[in-house]
């Protein structure tokens, strides 16, 4: 464990560990701050024992997620007494008043929620007393990419949003829906393709509302504007709501640069439920878009995002969810068991069900989806995909390759060659080991 340094010391750029919590749009803002830190002349790095800045983004959507925020801080503090702390995100904007007592040599933490996340660096400098040497704004959105050891690049397209649904806190620490100018999208598409990025992921808080305050430009504008720039090589849509899936939207994926892989959430299979929940859609919805993407684009994947135990969730609301899931027959259901959000219309609802009925009701949904990603794996052999490598271990003298591939399947391969980075045409061997085909360095 490093001392840290004095204010007569601090020649040396500060070492800044950076953590995310949550969905990928919390990824792309962390990817923004690691590029704004290394503007500022820092140097982001992984060992919390050797840093001097530590940077949590946080998450709030269920109780757990507030829970890891606060664990994480303690966890550092005891490894890094000397540390300085700071925090952002979802659970900051929400509460911050739960981790100020997070403190250690350095003092008590820095916490500025989303509203203030475009002054968060220099506020974090400036209690540390590092000057930066430039305008760390005019630092490229692509180095925090290389700077968080990221093969694949989150770009944020739009955030908050207007929908508010009964059990969702995100509209009160997001905010009113808004886009980025899709010029400005662009000049950063174009900017990652050219350093080398492979993948991008478009992330947002609500993607299918994109381009709502601009005239003559939607998702699909974007997507085709997006797809027509030369440097993209992978683009992912990291959600899509069933009603927002249509056959002009559709018809976008036959230019095989979008990736064959559909997160629609569902939340229930109940239209009870549903309409309680102030979700736009109802379970035949669901079922007609999954049917339709799946005879559009024969062996795209899709998945999907369940509440269990909703207040007023009766056992036949919980099996029409399973039911529909399983029909639907989904490669992964996503399951978060409910949680009261203060603030969120749910929690004053009378009707809340038993912790343990929630605990046993979602472990019948998570073995489903075991099962039915075990089925969606096995239906893979013999198939080929395209994979995109990320990391690597040391097995038995032997290197093991992980990467993911188009359609959102994680994989194996061993391998000798530096793979990180590059798109490899694979052949499944078994449900997770791949032979790679052919090999293109991104």
């Amino acid at each position: 464990m490093t001392k840290r340094s004095t204010d007569h010391e601090r020649s040396k750029p500060p070492s800044v560990v950076i953590h995310t919590h949550g969905c990928k749009l919390n990824a792309a803002d962390s990817q923004v701050l690691a590029s704004e830190f290394i503007g500022a002349g820092c140097v982001v790095v992984d060992d919390i024992r050797e840093a001097d800045i530590y940077v949590l983004n946080t998450c709030t959507v269920t109780a757990q997620a507030d829970y890891k925020a606060r664990k994480a801080l303690r966890s550092v503090a005891k490894i890094n007494p000397s540390i300085l702390l700071s925090a952002t995100g979802c659970y900051v904007q929400r509460r911050p008043e739960d981790l100020l007592d997070m403190t250690t040599d350095a003092g008590a933490p820095i916490l500025l929620g989303n509203a203030k996340k475009d002054v968060f660096v220099k506020e974090v400098l400036n209690k540390y007393s590092w000057f930066p040497r430039g305008s760390a704004s005019e630092v490229r959105i692509a180095v925090g990419t290389r700077a968080l050891s990221r093969t694949r690049a989150m770009l944020k397209i739009q955030e908050g949003c207007d929908q508010v649904c009964s059990y969702c806190i995100v509209p009160k620490v997001r905010g009113r829906q808004t886009s980025i100018p899709v010029d400005e999208l662009l000049a950063q598409v174009s900017q990652l393709g050219y350093e080398g990025v492979s993948e991008i992921v478009l992330t947002g808080t609500q993607l299918g509302t994109y381009g709502h305050e601009y005239p003559s430009m939607d998702l699909v504008q974007l997507l085709k504007a997006l797809c027509d720039e030369p440097t993209v090589r992978r683009l992912r849509v990291s959600s899509l709501q069933p009603h927002e899936i249509n056959e002009e939207l559709v018809a976008l994926w036959n230019n095989g640069i979008l990736c064959p892989h559909f997160h629609i959430p569902l939340q229930s299979g109940s239209d009870t439920i549903l309409t309680s929940m102030r979700r736009r859609y109802s379970s035949r919805q669901f079922l007609e878009a999954v049917e339709f993407v799946r005879e559009k684009i024969p062996g795209a994947s899709i998945t999907t995002d369940v509440i269990v135990g909703f207040p007023g969730e009766t056992d036949e609301d919980f099996q029409s969810t399973y039911r529909l899931c399983r029909k639907a027959n989904l490669n992964k259901i996503h399951v978060f068991p409910y949680s009261i959000r203060p603030g969120t219309s749910a929690a004053y609802l009378s009707t809340h069900s038993d912790p343990k009925v929630i605990r046993d009701r979602s472990i019948q949904l998570r073995q489903l989806s075991t099962e039915l990603e075990s089925n969606a794996r096995q239906g893979l052999v013999g198939a080929t995909r395209s994979v995109l490598w990320e990391s690597r271990q040391i097995l038995d003298g032997q290197t093991i390759w992980t990467g993911l591939t188009d359609d959102y399947v994680r994989v194996n391969t061993v391998s000798s060659a530096d793979l990180r980075g590059s798109v490899s045409l694979v052949r499944f061997v078994t449900g997770e080991d791949v032979l790679i085909l052919e090999e293109q360095i991104a």
